[in-house]
C-alpha cells in the first residue's frame, strides 16, 4: 500500500488533526473544537491527538490485534500518561479516529465519529463509511449556531453552548461516541473489511475535507479521486479552502469555524 498525507490547520490555531501512515496502515484523527471552553486537562488537543496517534499505530503494528482493541489499548495508555489532570471532566480531549490497515488482501477499517473512510472501488462507484450520529444530537442548538455568521460574539456564545451540551452525551448510550478516556469508546466504532481485489484506492480523511463533498456539494467522489490523482493531498486541501474562501462568513455554507483543520491520507495499490 502506498500512502501520501498531508495536514494543514484551518485558521490561527494550532491544528488539531493527526495523520500517519505505513505500507499497511493509515490514520486520521479529528481532534474535537473545545469552542474555549475549559476541558479539565493542561495539555490540550493537539498535545492528546499526537500521543493518541502515536499509541495507536504502535497497537496496530501487530496484524493480530483487532482495531478496535488496537484502539482501546491506545486509550488506556493515552489515559496513563496524564492521570494529573481531571480526565472525568466531560471535556475531556477528545477525538474522531478514522484507520485503514491492509492484512494480506483484505482492507479491514475502523471509523468512529464523523471522519469517513472512502473506498474508490474497481468496477466504478464508491463506498463511504461514516459515523454520523453526532448529527442526531441536539438538533435545535446546532440551528442555533448556523444561524449566525462565523467570527461574531452570537456564533461564538451559540457553539460554546451547543459544545457544552454535547459534551454531557458524548460518549454515553443516549449521544454518540468519540475516542476521549473511556476504551469502551472502541467497542461503539464501524468496523469492516473490504476485499482489496475489489478497490482501486481509499482516502481517509478529517471532515474538514469530505465537507467539500457532503456539506459544500461542490464536488462528487470522483473529483475528490481524481484531484487526488493529479494533485494529491495537498492539491484536495487546497481546493477546500479555495471554495472556502468564496464564503468566508459561513452565509452560504452555515458552519462552526469558515476553514476546519483538513487532512486526507491517499492510499493506491
Amino acid at each position: 500500500m502506498r500512502v501520501c498525507f498531508d495536514s494543514l490547520g484551518g485558521g490561527a490555531n494550532p491544528n488539531e488533526d493527526w495523520v500517519g501512515g505505513s505500507p499497511d496502515l493509515a490514520v486520521v484523527l479529528d481532534g474535537l473544537s473545545t469552542a474555549g471552553l475549559s476541558t479539565g486537562c493542561r495539555h490540550g488537543v493537539p498535545w492528546y491527538v499526537a500521543h493518541l496517534g502515536g499509541h495507536l499505530m504502535a497497537a496496530l503494528a501487530d496484524p493480530s490485534v483487532t482495531l478496535p482493541d488496537a484502539l482501546a489499548t491506545a486509550l488506556e495508555r493515552v489515559a496513563a500518561l496524564h492521570p494529573e489532570c481531571d480526565l472525568s471532566d466531560p471535556g475531556t480531549p477528545s477525538a474522531t479516529v478514522a484507520v485503514l490497515r491492509q492484512r494480506h488482501a483484505v482492507l479491514d477499517y475502523l471509523v468512529l465519529a464523523d471522519s469517513p473512510v472512502v473506498f474508490e472501488e474497481a468496477e466504478g462507484g464508491h463506498t463511504v463509511i461514516t459515523d454520523l450520529r453526532v448529527d442526531d444530537v441536539l438538533p435545535e442548538l446546532r440551528a442555533e449556531v448556523e444561524s449566525h455568521e462565523t467570527h461574531t460574539p452570537g456564533h461564538r456564545e451559540a457553539l460554546q453552548r451547543l459544545v457544552l451540551a454535547q459534551r454531557q452525551v458524548r460518549n454515553t448510550p443516549d449521544g454518540y461516541w468519540v475516542a476521549g478516556t473511556n476504551p469502551e469508546a472502541a467497542r461503539h466504532c464501524l468496523t469492516g473489511s473490504a476485499e482489496l481485489r475489489d478497490v482501486r484506492s481509499a482516502a481517509v480523511m478529517s471532515d474538514g475535507v469530505s465537507r467539500l463533498v457532503t456539506e459544500y456539494e461542490m464536488a462528487t467522489w470522483d473529483e475528490i479521486f481524481a484531484t487526488l490523482r493529479t494533485a494529491g493531498p495537498r492539491g484536495l486541501i487546497e481546493t477546500v479552502r479555495k471554495t472556502e474562501a468564496t464564503d468566508p462568513t459561513g452565509r452560504r455554507w452555515p458552519r462552526y469555524k469558515s476553514g476546519d483543520d483538513a487532512t486526507v491520507a491517499y492510499c493506491q495499490w
